[in-house]
């Protein structure tokens, strides 16, 4: 069962939403916050990114600059532009993309469903990443953004979000950058609240869908605290961390493609003839060409788009990963003609979101920074949890979710 609980959130006054909220930490670099800031100082880049309130170069891992997080988290809450709810409550978070819509449930999850597997994860983390974000959230003693999780499709669940959804929300906006609409509800009634802890306690598990670290993370210095406080009881609030729970119907994963330097001492010619060795190679002309279904590729080569279909045999449809797009193309091209073993280490390769469209492909190869690129089919959700099921850990770079969650809509602190 999963076990969650309802918090109470510490939010922006509704006036001042826009002022404070910003996108996640990981998905922009210090310059980019930085210049995002300006001289706004109600943003939380001071408190996710808080790098930009020293000098240019500053490393995001000064220990000043955790400490720069937690002074400007207290400093936010000082002036008001941070506000504690008075009651524990769910809360409902919705995002619309190009004219799709999906709800999320904001709740408190369980630290020890994380530790025993009860939140399954299907990607490995690297400790260095999660000590950064375990810093972050002891400094602050407060999950400052939420984990993105999943859950299966529930009707009772989603007729409460629903009804919810034709009421005036308490946050309504159109975020700069990305143009998305984001909106945010407060579930404070006691009988929903009931209803939504009860229909979570049916559910085996939940699926991390985007954000191991901070999942990680979060459970790590949950599971520190309870070690630590030597009169535990179990239901202390650190005991809890912040995730926002879709149905993972209404999630969208985008591709996510690859550019690579070179062919490795190839000529073009004999990179197509080594890929006919286990694809069908059909050449597709000028016009940009997307991949339409399950092991189908598109290769961008010297001004062509080429269509790559994966040959009887050079996959298993029974393994959960091996029947998976980024394995096939991860084993078959990058690593068997590119010699490109580890994705995550080398320098001969670049990952580019589905968001950017396949123009970004193009226009990364015609500038002449990377030789040629190379488009994948999404992975489905339903894989996803496939994978996370069977307890395996899906190749590094394999899913891009969009839109992604904004962060300052609403802060968990541990005590």
């Amino acid at each position: 069962m999963a076990t969650i609980k309802p918090f109470k959130g510490i939010r922006p006054p509704k006036e001042l939403v826009e002022q404070v909220e910003s996108r996640p930490y990981d998905v922009l670099d210090s310059e980019e916050a930085r210049a995002e800031a300006g001289d706004n100082e109600k943003s939380l880049y001071h408190i996710i990114k808080p790098e930009i309130d020293f000098p240019e170069g500053t490393s995001e891992y000064d220990p000043r600059v955790y400490e720069k997080a937690a002074e400007n988290f207290k400093k936010f809450q000082q002036k008001g532009w941070l506000v504690q709810d008075d009651k524990e409550q769910y809360y409902i978070y919705a995002q619309t993309m190009n004219g799709k819509t999906q709800y999320g449930l904001v709740v408190g999850a369980y630290v020890d469903d994380y530790m025993k597997g009860n939140i399954k994860k299907h990607e490995l983390t690297r400790r260095d990443k999660e000590e950064d974000r375990m810093k972050h959230v002891r400094v602050n003693n407060a999950n400052i953004e939420p984990v993105f999780f999943a859950y299966p499709d529930n009707v009772v669940l989603n007729d409460l979000i629903m009804r919810y959804a034709k009421t005036e929300p308490e946050y309504d906006f159109i975020a700069p950058i990305d143009g998305f609409r984001h909106q945010f509800w407060c579930v404070a009634d006691d009988n929903d609240i009931r209803t939504i802890t009860e229909e979570f306690a049916k559910m085996p598990t939940l699926y991390i869908a985007d954000g191991h670290h901070r999942s990680a993370a979060a459970a790590l210095v949950g599971a520190e605290k309870q070690k630590q406080n030597p009169n535990h009881r179990g239901d202390e609030e650190y005991n809890y961390f912040m995730a926002v729970c879709f149905q993972a119907s209404q999630l969208t994963i985008l591709d996510y493609n690859r550019v690579v330097k070179d062919l490795n001492g190839l000529t073009s010619e004999q990179f197509l003839e080594a890929l006919s060795q286990n694809f069908t190679v059909e050449d597709k002309g000028t016009d940009i060409y997307k991949p339409t279904r399950l092991h189908e590729f598109s290769l961008y080569l010297d001004g062509h788009w080429y269509c790559l279909t994966a040959k009887p045999g050079t996959f298993d449809s029974s393994d959960p990963i091996g029947v998976l797009d980024v394995d096939i193309s991860s084993r078959l091209i990058l690593d068997q003609i590119l010699n490109i073993g580890d994705l995550r280490s080398s320098q001969r390769i670049d990952f580019v979101g589905g968001l950017r469209g396949l123009g970004e492909l193009k226009r990364r190869v015609d500038s002449g920074e990377m030789r040629m690129a190379l488009a994948l089919y999404p992975v489905s959700m339903q894989q996803i949890m496939d994978i996370a099921d069977s307890g395996k850990i899906m190749p590094p770079k394999a899913t891009w979710f969009e839109p992604k969650l904004r962060s300052g809509l609403v802060i968990h602190k541990l005590d």
